[in-house]
């Protein structure tokens, strides 16, 4: 049964609703936690907004634990701003993208490495995080939290109909074909929402048929060569995945063009799909319409052969110490407490999320068990969307491609955006 919280979708727009939402409800814009006289303070700057009072709680627990220390909770202030100034955070907990790489990349965070917590972190993240940004030399950042984003699908659907979850391309296609023939949507697509064909349909399809890492790698070593004839481009590498990602959005509801997010998570609670391509930020919205839902999760398969199978991965938050902060041991301090494992394992139960230390214990969520042993076998790639600049409209073009544009056009304009970036780099 589907009844654990989880985190919510990374689409800007929702964020800046619940940012708004949850700030005023949990009155955290910038709460600090008492502590006695002479108290050191430090700045804990943490804004996922979902968790934004389950970190408070957290904090006020150090604080009890800690009263010569003063934790100040902020959400609210702009980072950059903060560096620019040279007054930023003392300890951050963001998500692992590229505004924390920039940060990353200058040298900008201190060397963590030698902390007890750094040699715990599962060593099969430690590409992930070098993909994103790495600092030669140093452990920039320590993970806090995986996300496992895949298939989500209707179980008493797929039973009713006798389906098997499928491992292969051809034995989607058939599970596909098998719905349509029955009257029942295969997938619920809202291609309203650009982020959720991003992180969905294009993720997914990419990451079942490419080596993300690789590709990555070889393209920034490129350099500002980029197109049909460079050793790698987005024209030639992404073309069939692309072309099977629109062989499968064939296969939406009529009305995807118009439906968001929170439709999608409506429609699918109410059994009008049985396949729908959202990570585990989905399943709590899902379960406030539908307690009684049964769902699972699988990787898309994308290939002829099961061994193939990969599941889209983000770090969903990352724990780091400015090379500014001018309370390093507090911070420290702070970080090591977040790190022990009965704090951190309850906030990856309580958020979906998967563990990131080599003594985390299995999800527990019914849901997301059926991908433990992808995690377990490392079987994991970061989204493409994930390693492309924002200055970039990836997730736009994604949309552009489901709804209608030539496919050789979004992805010559890629490869076109990917060198002039380059170039100015």
């Amino acid at each position: 049964m589907l009844t654990s919280q989880s985190s919510a979708p990374p689409d800007p727009t929702r964020r800046a609703f619940l940012a708004g939402a949850g700030l005023a409800g949990a009155g955290l814009a910038l709460s600090g936690c008492t502590a006695g006289p002479g108290a050191d303070e430090i700045t804990f700057y943490q804004s996922k907004p979902e968790v934004i009072g389950y970190f408070n709680d957290l904090v006020e627990q150090f604080s009890t634990d800690r009263p010569e220390v003063r934790v100040s909770h902020d959400s609210t202030s702009n980072l950059s701003g903060g560096f620019v100034r040279s007054s930023p955070p003392d300890l951050g907990c963001l998500n692992y993208n590229f505004e924390v790489a920039r940060f990353v990349d200058r040298g900008a965070l201190t060397d963590l490495s030698d902390l007890p917590a750094a040699q715990r972190i599962n060593p099969d993240l430690q590409p992930l995080i070098e993909l994103t940004a790495n600092y030669p030399g140093r452990t920039s950042v320590l993970p806090y939290s995986l996300m496992m984003a895949a298939v989500l699908y209707n179980r008493e659907i797929f039973a009713q109909h006798d389906l098997d979850v499928p491992t292969t391309w051809p034995e989607l296609i058939e599970v596909c074909d098998t719905l349509a023939d029955a009257g029942i949507t295969p997938i619920y697509s809202t291609f309203a929402d650009p982020w959720t064909v991003g992180q969905g349909l294009f993720d997914y399809s990419v990451g079942g048929m490419v080596d993300v890492t690789d590709f990555f790698t070889r393209l920034r070593q490129q350099g500002s060569d980029v197109g049909p004839d460079s050793p790698v481009s987005f024209q030639r590498d992404f073309a069939e995945p692309v072309q099977r990602m629109l062989t499968l959005a064939a296969y939406s509801n009529d009305d995807a063009t118009s439906r968001g997010y929170g439709d999608g998570n409506l429609a699918f609670a109410g059994g009008q799909a049985a396949m729908y391509l959202q990570g585990p930020w989905a399943l709590t919205e899902i379960a406030k319409s539908n307690e009684a839902i049964d769902v699972g999760a699988f990787p898309l398969p994308m290939t002829d052969s099961a061994d193939d199978l990969r599941v889209r991965v983000n770090v969903d938050l990352a724990l780091w110490i400015p090379e500014m902060s001018s309370h390093q041991d507090e911070a420290r301090e702070l970080l090591t407490y977040l790190m022990r494992p009965e704090v951190i394992n309850a906030y990856n139960e309580f958020a979906n999320g998967f563990g990131v230390t080599t003594d985390a214990p299995d999800v527990s969520n019914p849901t997301l068990q059926e991908l433990q042993p992808f995690y377990d076998d490392a079987a994991f790639y970061l989204g493409a969307t994930q390693l492309i600049p924002q200055s970039i409209p990836v997730h736009n073009y994604a949309q552009a491609l489901v709804t209608g544009s030539e496919p050789d056009q979004i992805l010559r304009t890629l490869d076109a955006d990917w060198a002039r970036l380059a170039f100015r780099s």
